[in-house]
């Protein structure tokens, strides 16, 4: 079954009170974009690449297939289920962890790479545990939604089902140096 298809207009319009419920409705990551982002990110066999909302795990498993080390972080449990489930299909579970909780409770701190397709806001909130977290070279792209108060060091556009997507570059230590 496939996901209803979503415009990302009405998602700015969704409240948030807790980060730990489902504040941001799941939408995948186009296929398409997925070499662009493990591109940008530079992910290799030395990264261990977190997906903080993971969904299905297509990102996480991408960087699994180039060597990486992953960290599927879900609230929904039957996402969670379904990355299990694809993970071990492209024969790369044994290289993922599998979370089944809200990101903001996780540590952050072995991650070399963050991925994020998360709203603008909830990058808000997720910038102080980002700052406090991660060490000075973890790399952390996001798609759609930049990072308020941080500077991005590459971005990146693509054109995919007739919409423009934008793909972000931050660096800890780069990126969220204030000006």
């Amino acid at each position: 079954m496939m996901p209803p298809r979503v415009t990302l207009g009405w998602l700015a319009l969704l409240p948030i009170s807790r980060l730990d419920s489902y504040d941001v409705p799941w939408v995948p990551t186009r296929r398409e974009l997925l070499k662009h982002v493990m591109r940008i990110a530079r992910v290799g066999p030395d990264d261990v690449f977190y997906d903080l909302g993971c969904g299905d795990g297509r990102v996480v498993i991408e960087a699994a297939k180039r060597g990486a080390k992953g960290v599927c972080i879900e609230i929904r449990e039957d996402l969670i289920k379904e990355a299990m489930r694809r993970a071990r299909e492209e024969g790369v579970y044994e290289r993922i962890k599998f979370i089944h909780d809200s990101f903001m409770n996780v540590d952050l701190r072995d991650a070399t790479v963050v991925y994020m397709y998360l709203l603008t806001r909830v990058n808000s909130a997720l910038r102080p545990k980002l700052e406090r977290e991660l060490r000075i070279g973890t790399r952390v792209v996001t798609l759609d939604f930049e990072i308020p108060g941080w500077r991005p060091v590459h971005v990146e556009k693509h054109y995919t089902g007739s919409l423009e997507r934008t793909i972000y570059l931050y660096i800890k230590g780069v990126s969220d140096l204030r000006a």
